[in-house]
């Protein structure tokens, strides 16, 4: 129960956080081509504040990136127009999701090599500690000779008691 309670808060408020951000003026009058334009900006990083998108963003480049949008959706572009009008003026980075290319390999794949490098770290460091408890430490050659003249010594009338 206050798991849904809490889920319908965080709703409510993300609802009115991106409610916010888009600007009265903004709004287009056609319900239809608002719902599109929300849709690509929805899509659409913010160049200033890195991930978030530009719909819920109040950042001024943010503002005339929704404005853009919204002139293109008027003008007659599809939703994949628009987006690419907006990569060809800010580049990949622009988008939320950007491509599998050869552009973004690095931002793809480093996760995951950074994942094996670390994973690769923490088994050798563990092995690196279970080979040093496993292995005693020799006694250096004075222990030695101290140790065999105590094992060699037979016990004393003084010792036993």
């Amino acid at each position: 129960m206050i798991t849904r309670l809490l889920f319908a808060l965080a709703v409510v408020l993300t609802s009115v956080t991106i409610a916010l951000a888009v600007e009265p003026d903004e709004i287009l009058e056609d319900p239809a081509l608002e719902a599109r334009a929300r849709e690509v900006s929805q899509q659409l990083r913010c160049v200033v504040c890195q991930n978030q998108d530009i719909d819920s963003s109040n950042a001024g480049i943010a503002r005339d990136m929704r404005v853009l949008v919204r002139e293109r959706i008027v003008a007659g572009d599809s939703n994949a127009e628009v987006l690419e009008a907006m990569v060809a003026r800010y580049g990949n980075y622009v988008l939320l999701r950007p491509p599998f290319n050869t552009q973004t390999y690095a931002l793809w794949l480093a996760p995951l090599v950074m994942m094996l490098l670390s994973a690769s770290i923490g088994i050798a460091v563990i092995r690196q500690a279970r080979r040093k408890h496993e292995q005693p430490e020799g006694l250096t050659a004075e222990e030695e000779d101290a140790l065999r003249s105590v094992i060699d010594t037979p016990p004393t009338m003084e010792t036993r008691q």
